[in-house]
């Protein structure tokens, strides 16, 4: 690779991305996911 310092750059970010994505979306651990329908009161029927 010619650019070495820019992939690791990159690769560092794609990395701290994908951390927060993780901890967003609770990690694998479906109970600390968000509920999908946050207002349930707000449903047409």
């Amino acid at each position: 690779m010619t650019d070495t310092h820019g992939f690791v750059e990159k690769l560092h970010d794609t990395q701290k991305k994908a951390e927060q994505n993780r901890k967003r979306q609770g990690g694998g651990d479906p109970g600390g996911k968000l509920p999908h329908n946050r207002h349930p009161g707000n449903r047409s029927k």
